[in-house]
């Protein structure tokens, strides 16, 4: 059963609490989560928490097909073909392989929790600093107009630090980025100075 695989691969030495760490847990089976035991939490909480898996409706038996197809496709996959093969629509599928590879690329499905750093800046030389061979890629300011855009998390407790490119730095442009890789809840410093929450 994925459910189980999945666990055994999260907690080798067994299931514990991901709020306070106890490891006091009954299991409900009807509905695949643990129930804390311990008198302050009485918290349930499934294998997908504080993974990039956490707020998606699919099953974990789908993800890890999906996981592994991605993974052992060395010409890489399209969402169509990953779509036909476990059963999903396509745009499920695009979904999926845009969360799977976000994994991919940093090491790792767990998400950042208790206090991190988020920033976000645009990367560029300027035009006039350009030679002319690469002058396909022209940057027309010195503001951050064709620049590209990079957002950067830093989770405090581990130091772990990662980066992405984004389109632009709208809303709808960072969002989707920070829900991937930072838990709900958390908080979180923007160009260190308070803390926020209500990711």
């Amino acid at each position: 059963m994925a459910n189980d695989f999945v666990a055994a691969l999260r907690w080798p030495d067994g299931p514990e609490c991901p709020i306070c760490g106890g490891r006091k847990l009954g299991y409900i089976k009807t509905r695949r989560l643990w129930e804390c035991k311990d008198k302050e939490c009485k918290k349930q909480f499934s294998v997908k928490v504080g993974t990039t898996f956490e707020d998606s409706p699919i099953g974990l038996d789908k993800w890890i097909a999906a996981v592994w197809l991605i993974a052992n496709a060395k010409n890489g996959i399209s969402s169509h073909e990953v779509a036909r093969s476990i059963g999903v629509t396509q745009k499920t599928a695009w979904f999926m392989m845009h969360r799977i590879r976000l994994a991919m690329q940093t090491g790792t499905f767990r998400k950042f929790s208790a206090e991190d750093e988020a920033d976000e800046t645009r990367i560029g030389g300027k035009a006039r600093n350009m030679h002319r061979s690469v002058h396909a890629r022209k940057i027309s300011g010195s503001g951050t107009v064709d620049k590209i855009g990079v957002i950067g998390f830093k989770e405090r407790e581990s130091g772990e630090v990662r980066a992405f490119t984004i389109a632009g730095k709208r809303r709808q442009d960072l969002q989707p980025v920070v829900r991937a890789n930072v838990e709900p809840g958390a908080k979180f410093y923007a160009d260190s100075n308070a803390g926020h929450s209500g990711l």
